[in-house]
């Protein structure tokens, strides 16, 4: 995909709902640095559990593989261990935040296990909302941050209605609030997905998920080093997209 460089300015934003955490204020005085918020929201629909022919593994314990790596990768990184927060939405049948903006010395992620259908929709929207509140706890914090970016990882068509998502994307998009980024597995409806993005989705080559969660991984250490409004060149996908 080329255009992958993204400029990542400081965003203003009004609204804000869903969640806070009870020691912002301790953690902010303690570590005052920008920060860079990422919102993973991941399909753990029921086919996501199903294993593929002349695969040994099915695709959500590929994903939970990955999301190992990310964490452990960011944490070897003195300046991502400070700076990147992670969120993490998982959708099947219902949203579920699975844990809110942490550093990744504080997150703990949960073993994601398959659920059902696909509420991709409801899930755009979830993870929306929990940038525009956390925008809000750094303002009030005086804390700088970089340009929020969402990355939605699926292997299906949403089961509800993405009109609400499409609309809050294209608008975040346009007014630089967020960088929305979208990876889907195979299966999943292209169609659908370059509806809801404003960027040209990728696709997953294989069960690469460690490969993709490296390069988010790089993508992040890359921002956190930088100065918030810095334009930054992001790698390639080469290795993980199937281009």
């Amino acid at each position: 995909m080329s255009g992958l460089g993204v400029g990542l300015g400081r965003c203003w934003a009004q609204k804000g709902v869903v969640m806070s955490n009870e020691f912002d204020d301790f953690s902010f005085a303690e570590n005052p640095d920008p920060r860079c918020p990422v919102v993973l929201v991941l399909d753990v629909s029921d086919s996501m559990g199903q294993k593929w022919d002349n695969e040994n593994q099915t695709p959500i314990d590929a994903l939970n593989e990955g999301l190992d790596l990310f964490v452990t990768q960011l944490a070897k990184d003195d300046l991502a261990r400070r700076r990147v927060e992670v969120a993490v939405v998982t959708f099947g049948s219902t949203v579920t935040v699975e844990t809110g903006f942490e550093t990744v010395t504080n997150l703990a992620i949960p073993v994601l296990e398959t659920r059902g259908l696909t509420s991709l929709g409801e899930a755009v929207e979830t993870a929306v909302e929990l940038i525009e509140t956390r925008k809000q706890t750094y303002r009030d914090n005086g804390i700088a941050y970089y340009r929020p970016w969402v990355v939605l990882v699926t292997d299906g068509a949403a089961t509800d209605s993405i009109t609400t998502a499409t609309s809050l994307i294209s608008e975040a998009e346009t007014h630089k609030k967020l960088a929305f980024f979208v990876v889907g597995v195979e299966g999943a409806d292209f169609e659908m997905l370059n509806q809801l993005s404003t960027r040209q989705p990728l696709k997953l080559d294989g069960l690469k998920f460690s490969e993709l969660f490296m390069w988010l991984s790089t993508s992040q250490t890359r921002v956190s080093s930088s100065t918030p409004g810095d334009t930054i060149d992001l790698p390639s996908p080469t290795g993980w997209a199937a281009l």
